[in-house]
């Protein structure tokens, strides 16, 4: 067997070494570069990913949607509700306040859950920014339809114009609930009985029925027992004129939309 000495310094080094060594050199440019790439944009990574933590509720519920109503009806139902609890989000945001995402309830619905403002007509505009974004998604709606002569636009208009209107009854946990209890919190007795009739009317679920007179026994109780939200001192007769014309103009708006889109949207629907 011959003896190769080792290689000088001057001697060029194997070439299996050679390569080994660009690998290692090729595997530490990419870790690099890779965390160059987190450290600029980590902020935007870290929204995607809030973002997209609570899309599983959404998908969810709009799988429901779809099984039972149609894809067609499902979209629209979950843009409406998507719409009306990004006012809340923004409002929220508006305020200073903390916030989370939407979160959506199959079948029940959305909320937005975030800090509770010091002042009470905030919170009532806070409540009111949901509806207030469903009438003015309605309203675009229905000057499309208006326009195009679709159906379908009617039908959208038609939707969110009742969703949002319905989400304003005074009752809790509605948002005409959280804007009740600024003005005057004994206007709940009169929402419940308003809540009952609606049901009847349109053969609301008993289950739905019995889980918001659940959801709303706690507020009632508290108000039929004087216990009253402190923050009601600071509500002067301003603010409260203030809230209660805005809840009457969003009231009065939904239900303009929704008599002029609904005639029209029926006999076709979302099918047609």
């Amino acid at each position: 067997m011959d003896y190769l000495p080792p290689p000088s310094e001057s001697e060029p080094s194997p070439p299996n070494v050679t390569k080994r060594r660009s690998a290692g050199g090729a595997a530490g440019a990419a870790a690099a570069a890779a965390l160059a790439f987190l450290a600029k944009f980590k902020f935007a990574l870290l929204v995607g990913l809030k973002l997209l933590a609570p899309s599983w509720t959404f998908l969810l519920s709009l799988w429901l949607y779809v099984v039972l109503f149609g894809w067609r009806l499902a979209i629209v139902v979950m843009f409406v509700l998507l719409a009306h609890e990004l006012g809340h989000y923004f409002a929220f945001r508006a305020y200073g306040l903390p916030v989370r995402l939407p979160a959506f309830v199959p079948l029940l619905g959305a909320f937005t859950a975030g800090a509770a403002p010091e002042n009470l007509e905030h919170d009532a505009y806070i409540a009111l920014a949901g509806p207030l974004t469903g009438f003015g998604l309605a309203a675009a709606c229905l000057a499309v339809a208006a326009n195009t002569g679709d159906r379908f636009w009617y039908a959208c208009a038609d939707v969110s114009a009742f969703l949002n209107l319905f989400n304003m009854l005074p009752v809790p946990p509605f948002d005409g609930g959280r804007i009740a209890g600024a003005l005057w919190p004994p206007l709940w007795i009169a929402g419940i009985l308003g809540f009952i009739a609606f049901a009847a009317y349109f053969h609301v679920p008993i289950f739905f029925v019995i889980l918001i007179g659940a959801l709303a026994l706690p507020s009632l109780l508290a108000a039929l027992r004087g216990r009253v939200d402190p923050r009601a001192a600071t509500m002067t007769t301003g603010a409260r004129v203030r809230v209660s014309l805005w809840y009457l103009a969003t009231v009065i708006g939904l239900l303009y939309v929704m008599a002029e889109a609904h005639a029209i949207a029926v006999p076709g629907g979302l099918n047609g």
